[in-house]
């Protein structure tokens, strides 16, 4: 069991590691961080004694005064440093830098000052360390204005905003769960003084424009028809999932569906797909609950269409229940964002019968699904 803590494990990159630590629990133990350990000297000490592995994320990115960007963030690595020695600790440090590093601004230049800090610091103790140069990262729940365009575009056309191009360069990109795992892998190695920089490669390229021109066609597609977007490659569903992420749910769902009755009964169109899936259905008795689990890549769809129900979502790592209550006398649907854990309960008297949309055939040697009580 190795036990990791991650400096910044509120921020966007950190709250992704964190989750996705927790679920390889055969293996690792997190140490939870809070950002005020940064300000007390004694809890700083404690935590890293505590730790076999740090990921240290902690890090400011935008600030008016460039200036403050660079002290704060080697003001971070010093902090740690010093915990690290007064305590005699010896993880293995894990740095997050970016291929702003070579660029003529004082956060890239704080970036590779503070790898080379934690480089010596390693030398010196004979230790390990790592320092990741980590392309533009983007994914579900980053804060828009602050840690990418992919978030910022993504917060403007769910928020009835029109965003603009201010410089349309080509972007390297890697998605936030591919980092993550990448992380995850080299904590396990189990290798002794070891100092390497290792360049993160992006997993995408794609010019800001063509992001833009993605995002806008599955608004239209997603909002205007409920429709599911050509995703014919990895980065379209992973860019297609962090566009969902930004959606406010609470108000978006449940979606009502067209029914067209007349003298024979009724006909309601369910789901329209440009991409392939898997189409099931459920029975559910009276009273009883399915689900209770949640997905990191996959986009489900319910759709009552018989019974009543109500449908249950929450973010893991939070305590909000988002409740949702649908009636199959007027057919409407929710679809799961990830990271969401979810469930559906027959509320009615009688059967309950739900369709069920998904982007992939279930696979029971990676089924995705991770269980967890709303």
């Amino acid at each position: 069991m190795i036990k990791v803590g991650i400096t910044g494990q509120s921020g966007f990159i950190g709250t992704h590691l964190f989750n996705y630590l927790n679920l390889k629990k055969e293996n690792i133990k997190t140490i939870p961080f809070r950002d005020s350990f940064f300000e007390d000297r004694q809890q700083l000490k404690e935590f890293v004694k505590d730790c076999d592995a740090i990921v240290h994320l902690a890090a400011m990115n935008r600030h008016g005064d460039p200036r403050v960007i660079y002290d704060t963030n080697l003001k971070l690595v010093k902090t740690l440093i010093d915990a690290l020695e007064e305590t005699g600790s010896l993880p293995h440090v894990m740095f997050s830098s970016s291929t702003q590093e070579t660029r003529d601004n004082l956060y890239g230049k704080s970036k590779l000052d503070g790898r080379l800090l934690f480089e010596q610091w390693a030398e010196r103790n004979g230790t390990r360390f790592t320092g990741f140069v980590i392309p533009n990262v983007f994914g579900p729940f980053g804060n828009p204005y602050y840690n990418s365009v992919v978030a910022t575009f993504c917060h403007q056309l769910t928020h009835n905003e029109e965003p603009r191009i201010e410089n349309d360069a080509e972007l390297k990109l890697i998605y936030v769960n591919e980092l993550t795992d990448l992380i995850y892998r080299k904590i396990l190695e189990q290798k002794k003084d070891n100092v390497i920089r290792i360049e993160v490669a992006s997993t995408a390229g794609i010019s800001v424009s063509g992001i833009l021109g993605l995002l806008v066609s599955y608004r239209k597609d997603y909002f205007e028809s409920n429709s599911f977007p050509l995703l014919d490659s990895t980065f379209k569903v992973n860019l297609f999932n962090t566009f969902r992420s930004y959606i406010d749910h609470s108000s978006h769902y449940p979606v009502h569906l067209k029914k067209n009755t007349d003298d024979r009964g009724s006909f309601i169109e369910t789901i329209r797909s440009s991409s392939e899936g898997q189409f099931s259905f459920s029975t559910t008795n009276p009273g009883i609950t399915r689900g209770n689990h949640f997905h990191t890549r996959k986009i489900e769809r319910f759709i009552v269409i018989k019974g009543k129900a109500v449908i249950r979502l929450r973010k893991t790592g939070t305590s909000e229940v988002l409740d949702f209550e649908l009636d199959g006398e007027n057919p409407s649907f929710v679809d799961m964002p990830v990271w969401f854990t979810h469930n559906i309960t027959n509320t009615g008297t009688g059967e309950l019968v739900t369709l069920f949309w998904i982007n992939e055939f279930y696979n029971p040697d990676d089924p995705d699904t991770f269980f967890e009580e709303v």
